[in-house]
């Protein structure tokens, strides 16, 4: 970085220090132990990400103050500049949290390779803080943040809309209720990513546009030029989701976490959550598409099996996500069966019955074990 401290030191740094609590992760704890006195006091936001995705978030803040936001790319955050007009601008979210004072809550809707840093920083200034998914790109750095949350006591949320369904509410009543048994599989698939995939090699380098700071888009990650793709590249791909930025940083490794984070976080919501599924025994990535590359997720994608343990009065559980592109049916099921039952979201294997829900993609839920199993 120009002012010499290493990318390592960027995410790493002193933010770390002292995260994890000596006495475990504590309870939760009210806004109103956090300050609040009045339902009727309006809380001060900052946002960290002002185009795109983060307009619809902000949005969801109105009734509030909107008093401050940072982005790397003015030209991506203008609209969110011009619908707060009030907001102080920023590019470097560091010096928003640490200058604005009066901040209460934080939202971070940025590229998923910044989520942790962001939030991050922000609890660790007491603010509290809405994540939209994934929540962060690696397994530790969730755990990171969760100690985090825990030690600061402050409130935390990912955004993931699905949770907030009525229809994933139904489903896990139905599941609790025990009306179609154990389930003990879970199929959940999608079709073909739309951003780069295989990739062997990189476009030239370009001049960075002069609205764009590309090292503090870059964050933490390992620097590498600007470029907004060749001909070749535009030829391929959509050209209005630009190379990195704004969109197709999701297919690369050090950006995104291609479509098992993009739409699998949708898509197994529903059954993370009636399932009560904690963390797994095992993961397994059972099929990996061809074209291995440095820079992006192979081309054709992925199937990945999860086992958890049982818990509480539910069996163990094999969860399945499968984005290779290929027409999914789960073992045992042709595709006009498959296509009898419907639904959308996760395929739920339960001993008495059939069900589905969830955001995106089609998915169902098949009888039981002598039966085959059934934006972002």
């Amino acid at each position: 970085m120009a002012n010499g401290i290493s990318r390592r030191h960027f995410f790493f740094g002193t933010l770390l220090a002292g995260v994890i609590p000596r006495g475990g992760f504590g309870s939760s704890v009210s806004l109103k132990a956090l300050g609040y006195q009045s339902p009727n006091e309006k809380m001060h936001i900052a946002g960290i990400g002002a185009g795109g995705r983060a307009l619809s978030v902000l949005g969801g803040c109105d009734s509030e103050h909107i008093v401050a936001l940072a982005d790397v790319d003015w030209a991506r955050g203008a609209e969110g500049f011009t619908r707060w007009p009030d907001a102080t601008r920023y590019k470097d979210f560091r010096q928003m949290l640490d200058k604005e004072k009066s901040i209460d809550a934080v939202t971070v809707v940025t590229p998923d390779h910044m989520h942790a840093t962001q939030a991050l920083w922000a609890m660790q200034r007491g603010k509290h803080v809405y994540v939209e998914k994934p929540l962060t790109r690696t397994a530790w750095e969730a755990r990171t943040l969760t100690q985090a949350a825990a030690k600061y006591k402050v409130a935390t949320q990912m955004g993931n809309q699905g949770y907030s369904h009525e229809a994933t509410r139904v489903a896990s009543e139905i599941i609790w209720s025990g009306e179609i048994g154990d389930v003990t599989e879970v199929h959940s698939f999608r079709g073909r990513a739309s951003w780069p995939q295989g990739m062997q090699t990189l476009p030239p380098a370009e001049p960075v546009p002069e609205t764009l700071d590309w090292d503090l888009w870059l964050g933490g990650a390992a620097f590498r030029p600007y470029t907004s793709g060749d001909e070749a590249y535009r030829t391929e791909y959509t050209q209005q989701f630009g190379f990195y930025l704004p969109f197709n940083w999701r297919g690369f490794h050090d950006f995104g976490t291609s479509l098992i984070g993009d739409w699998g976080i949708h898509q197994l919501g529903p059954a993370n959550l009636a399932l009560r599924l904690g963390s797994p025994v095992s993961v397994e990535c059972i099929t990996k598409g061809e074209g291995e590359s440095p820079y992006t997720f192979p081309r054709g994608g992925v199937a990945i099996k999860w086992e958890f343990a049982a818990r509480e009065n539910m069996p163990p559980v094999t969860v399945y996500w499968s984005d290779t592109g290929e027409m999914y049916t789960p073992p045992g099921m042709t595709v006009d069966e498959m296509r009898q039952i419907p639904g959308t979201g996760p395929e739920l294997e339960g001993a008495g019955g059939a069900g589905g829900a969830g955001r995106g993609g089609r998915g169902q839920a098949a009888g039981g074990a002598a039966d085959a199993p059934g934006q972002g």
